[in-house]
């Protein structure tokens, strides 16, 4: 069955799009996985195309890793398909098609950098040269470096210098930039968009939803095990409703402000308040005349962050 975006881009949960133009990066057909009495995830389907990125949310136990763990071969759904580039999990991962950077992968201890990724890449027929992995992975001047002497920064670079140096076509990144510096952060995700310009497909799952929000070109939210939104950042963002109204105050106190119409919830930090708003115009129009003093007032749309909770908010309770 094929789903199509809706007016606002959000598109219905559960059902599969195909490509047109081609194979399907990754298709999940009706997958069931549960660990005894708990079901970890929950009838899932879902596609991603060839050359996108697509960042995989949810709260704690909402069946990310299980998830990234079957699109992996690491373990098998109890029910339903999963086909990477048309085949199984498994036998794309063995063919190189796949590459994965978990964040409890293990290294061994007096290994240079160098050295390891010389002998991870002697493992693959059509690998990257190496220094183009040590440039993407930003490693440069670490070559003889041991792994064990490595900041928590560094180990991650090298774990996506491992997962990116057999040139596969589908790079699997969970939570990929956990302990990078901001600077760092920003050189990956650069680095990423070279990768997606060759036609090359990124899932990664993260808890930086600002990250996602400017990186992903689609957002897939997960809760109880199962899909709750699927698509582009702005369309989620859209989809919950709500409008932000940002203003300054002379006089302190904000008591009233969350009953204008159309207002949902008010706080405030300090003489800059925000206003949390179902119909920004309805409450904009009374906020004027009820607070003369509000100065240097925006209205905008709620962030992602917003986004997550509204949309997750009591399905994952």
């Amino acid at each position: 069955m094929t789903s199509h975006p809706s007016a606002t881009g959000i598109r219905t949960p559960g059902l599969v799009r195909s490509d047109a133009a081609g194979e399907c990066a990754v298709r999940v057909q009706g997958v069931t996985r549960r660990f005894g009495p708990v079901l970890a995830v929950d009838n899932l389907s879902l596609t991603v195309e060839q050359g996108q990125t697509v960042a995989l949310l949810g709260p704690n136990g909402a069946g990310k890793t299980t998830t990234i763990s079957m699109l992996l071969g690491l373990s098998a759904p109890d029910a339903g398909s999963i086909a990477i580039f048309g085949s199984a999990p498994g036998s794309a991962t063995a063919h190189a098609s796949v590459g994965a950077m978990l964040q409890d992968g293990g290294m061994m201890p007096g290994v240079l950098v160098g050295e390891l990724l010389a002998m991870v890449r002697s493992l693959y027929a059509t690998p990257l040269a190496l220094h183009e992995a040590v440039e993407i992975a930003q490693l440069g001047g670490l070559e003889k470096r041991r792994v064990d002497r490595l900041s928590g920064g560094q180990s991650q670079r090298l774990r996506l210098a491992m997962a990116l140096i057999g040139d596969p076509r589908l790079l699997v990144l969970d939570e990929p930039t956990a302990a990078m510096d901001v600077e760092t952060r920003r050189g990956f995700w650069h680095a990423m968009e070279g990768f997606t310009e060759r036609g090359r497909t990124i899932l990664f799952s993260t808890h930086y939803l600002e990250e996602a929000d400017l990186t992903a070109d689609r957002i897939v939210m997960m809760a109880r095990g199962r899909v709750v939104a699927d698509g582009t950042p702005s369309a989620i963002k859209d989809s919950v409703g709500l409008r932000v109204i940002r203003f300054s105050i002379a006089t302190p106190g904000i008591a009233g402000i969350d009953a204008l119409p159309g207002a949902v919830s008010a706080t405030a930090h300090g003489s800059r308040v925000e206003l949390r708003c179902k119909d920004s115009d309805a409450a904009l129009r009374v906020l004027l005349a009820a607070r003369p003093d509000a100065y240097d007032i925006e209205v905008a749309g709620v962030a992602l962050e917003d986004a997550f909770i509204t949309i997750t908010d009591g399905i994952a309770a």
